[in-house]
């Protein structure tokens, strides 16, 4: 998994790992409000309240949550918007689209590019079930902007309670451009009952030790396939940086990959998620992917020592990162009920990682 959101430093002693305030509802409130399990998404799709254009995956339903894929076109558009309260995407979309892209036999979307793409799956929510979407681990580690949007919505990546319609994201690739095609996963969903409460929340430091500090993007690289796991030489798209002194400059406009100095685990009956700490503070941002599947990290699924992986991009002015910086808090929120699969148990490609690049790379 990676991390998420937009970030704020604190000094490294400032925010030891899981030592802030903890908050534990009561039982009663856990059981009616909490994210879905797996079996919970499930029974979702068999009676109707999530659909597709096409068959669901087998491998579809996560943990916690459920990926979505790619539908048959999208849009390249000239400028990033919310429909609000009164208007569908589609007719907001009327205003700053450029044209049309068929995704069928595969597209290439450009670095520095937005674009906004149907997605195969619609839903139809009843009162009290809302959810949540984020990019895909390895969305965010190459450094492609995604967001959910739904009809009528005033806010990105969230769905209201009882939302009944189709579903789009905005894509903006930042460093690399890529090649997708109808049924490419860049984001997933969480759905979620009521309102859970914020069982527990942890700081998160960046790790500086070691051989290996990081990575950096190199520009002007070649085209990433999505759907090619594994068929992409790492270097030529990554620079390995070495740190000094248990310090990494970052540079204005450049993208990292670093670790957290962290092991990170998520227990079977919670997940969680990446948020910021106070945005005034810092001069970079960690970003992107942050849901946590239950399972992630811990003994039980095979994944003790698992770091989260870290995408950062410095702002306008160079900033010194110290080996330990606190980089963002980890939220963790109740389950309904255990999972029917953890995360990890079927194969992953993070379970167990370290600093660790995207599933599109091979080994350095």
């Amino acid at each position: 998994m990676a991390l998420a959101m937009i970030l704020a430093l604190a000094a490294p002693e400032d925010l030891p790992f899981g030592r802030e305030s903890r908050t534990v509802a009561p039982m009663s409130e856990q059981l009616s409000s909490g994210i879905l399990p797996s079996q919970s998404i499930d029974a979702l799709i068999a009676e109707g309240a999530i659909t597709s254009l096409s068959a669901f995956d087998a491998d579809q339903v996560q943990p916690a949550s459920l990926d979505l894929r790619l539908g048959l076109r999208c849009w390249r558009i000239r400028a990033s918007f919310l429909p609000g309260l009164h208007r569908t995407v589609r007719q907001r979309m009327a205003d700053v689209a450029m044209h049309e892209i068929d995704l069928s036999k595969g597209a290439v979307l450009e670095r520095g590019c937005v674009y906004i793409a149907e997605v195969q799956e619609r839903l139809q929510l009843s009162p009290g079930l809302s959810a949540r979407g984020n990019p895909k681990s390895s969305t965010g580690r190459i450094d492609v902007f995604v967001r959910l949007l739904t009809d009528h919505s005033r806010a990105f990546d969230d769905v209201a309670s009882g939302y009944d319609g189709p579903l789009y994201i905005e894509i903006a690739p930042q460093t690399f451009s890529i090649l997708v095609r109808t049924g490419t996963r860049l984001n997933q969903l969480r759905l979620k009952q009521g309102q859970p409460a914020h069982l527990e929340t942890r700081s998160v430091g960046v790790d500086l030790t070691g051989d290996l500090a990081g990575y950096r993007a190199r520009r002007h690289s070649g085209v990433i396939d999505l759907d090619n796991v594994g068929g992409h030489d790492p270097r030529d798209f990554w620079e390995p940086l070495e740190p000094r002194r248990g310090e990494l400059m970052l540079d204005p406009g450049e993208f990292y990959i670093l670790a957290s100095k962290e092991a990170v685990e998520i227990p079977v009956l919670q997940a969680a998620e990446m948020t910021p700490i106070d945005p005034s503070v810092g001069e970079f941002r960690v970003h992107y992917a942050g849901f946590f599947d239950p399972g992630f990290g811990t003994e039980e699924a095979g994944g003790v020592g698992s770091r989260g992986v870290l995408e950062v991009r410095s702002h306008e002015t160079p900033f010194l990162l110290e080996d330990g910086q606190t980089v963002a808090r980890l939220v963790y929120e109740p389950l309904l009920a255990r999972p029917n699969r953890l995360y990890g148990t079927g194969g992953s490609h993070y379970q167990r990682q370290g600093l660790k690049l995207s599933k599109h790379f091979k080994d350095w």
